[in-house]
């Protein structure tokens, strides 16, 4: 290996060429997909690629630059703004009246503001600029409606183990790019551990095997544990998994299944979420699924929360693992959740009825001389069985339970 290959990372010297070495994602890119046929054809239209980390975004958007006879110019989300988009779009003119297309990849491009994103809109539209674009979050929240309109979204899925494990294998066997020439001797456990905690991020995988041979020629499972230091889950607080794993430990409750709703509680803590947020959305659940069937659940939940607040974690595990296991098992009712939206409905559809004169308080001689509260029927007076309407009349006899 060059001097000049040894100061990039591994994960970027190991990046395909071609889509004949590019692994995974054969629902996306394999053979006869319109995708690759595209590609192969230099007949691209604007695309989003949307993914998790490490499953191979940024490379085909370089596999499209090699593969395709128009100018590919590359943008950072983060660190680009008007300015470098006002001298890419200099530029697609001055490749539009040369008869070059212009392809433009956009990394991270979710991170555009919106004036950001509208000022791209209209080169796509005339067909000046074909955009790339790759992001982490769903597109849908992420990304215009008017620019994703014109963008084909394809999307990436985590690389399987077996994918991983394959460019584990070629990146120390390749000599002239990979760590061939360092003739590293990983051992089998290690290998798997390596990609089972790599969780389908093929840059991950690379990364932590480049920082592992550093170290030694000899790569334990020891060694591998210590490199990546902490569990590395696909987990962001403030992105679409985060709503996913929290959909999925509700559902799970709901469900009963109290073995995977522990499983899915376990994602957000080991990766960092906040308890309190997590004893909040107890507390709703308490009253959402469970509520009359089983009233003492909403008194766990409280409790729960207070714990949380006073114990933090790593304590409070325990705790909220009590709770959850408890709502699991819980007789389940969720006539409250729409027994109310019922009554929200009405307050809706039929505005700001009058309360009924005679449940009206009447605390003064003209309210009682205007007949509020005339004819009310005192409960305890009447055993508590008095037949009596409460309801707006408009709404007389509705039941919500």
């Amino acid at each position: 290996m060059t001097d000049k290959l040894n100061k990039k990372p591994l994960a970027d010297r190991m990046r395909p060429l071609t889509l004949d070495n590019f692994f995974g994602q054969a629902k996306v890119i394999g053979e006869g997909t319109i995708l690759r046929q595209a590609i192969m054809a230099d007949k691209l239209p604007s695309l989003v690629f949307w993914g998790p980390p490490g499953t191979g975004k940024t490379t085909l958007a370089f596999i499209v630059a090699k593969q395709t006879n128009s100018e590919f110019l590359r943008l950072s989300a983060v660190t680009s703004g008007m300015k470098e988009l006002r001298e890419v779009v200099r530029e697609a003119k001055s490749n539009e009246i040369e008869g070059k297309k212009t392809i433009l990849f956009v990394d991270e491009i979710h991170r555009w503001n919106k004036s950001q994103q509208d000022a791209l809109l209209p080169h796509i539209e005339n067909g000046l600029i074909i955009l790339i674009g790759a992001t982490t979050e769903n597109p849908s929240f992420e990304i215009r409606n008017a620019l994703l309109s014109r963008c084909r979204v394809f999307v990436l899925e985590t690389l399987h183990k077996d994918e991983i494990l394959k460019i584990i294998d070629k990146a120390i066997g390749d000599k002239e790019n990979g760590l061939g020439e360092l003739k590293i001797e990983i051992e089998p456990e290690a290998r798997e551990a390596l990609a089972q905690m790599s969780n389908g991020d093929a840059r991950t995988a690379l990364n932590i095997l480049e920082f592992a041979s550093s170290i030694s020629e000899k790569i334990s499972l020891v060694t591998i544990k210590q490199a990546f230091q902490k569990t590395h889950l696909l987990y962001d607080k403030n992105g679409e998994e985060h709503y996913n794993i929290i959909s999925a430990l509700h559902k799970s409750m709901r469900g009963s299944d109290e073995n995977a709703a522990l499983y899915w509680l376990a994602r957000m803590l080991e990766a960092g979420e906040e308890p309190l947020y997590l004893a909040r959305r107890l507390v709703r659940f308490a009253s959402e699924d469970i509520g009359l069937a089983n009233s003492r659940a909403l008194e766990q939940a409280v409790a729960t929360y207070n714990a949380c607040h006073f114990m933090g974690m790593p304590e409070c595990n325990v705790v909220l693992a009590q709770a959850v296991v408890y709502m699991s098992k819980c007789a389940k009712s969720n006539s409250l959740y729409t027994g109310y939206k019922k009554a929200a409905d009405d307050v809706r559809n039929h505005g700001a009825l009058p309360v009924p004169m005679h449940i009206r308080n009447a605390p003064t001689k003209l309210m009682q001389e205007l007949g509020y509260g005339k004819d009310y029927k005192y409960s305890p007076d009447h055993n508590y069985s008095e037949k009596q309407e409460y309801l707006p009349d408009e709404l007389r006899g509705r039941k919500y339970l």
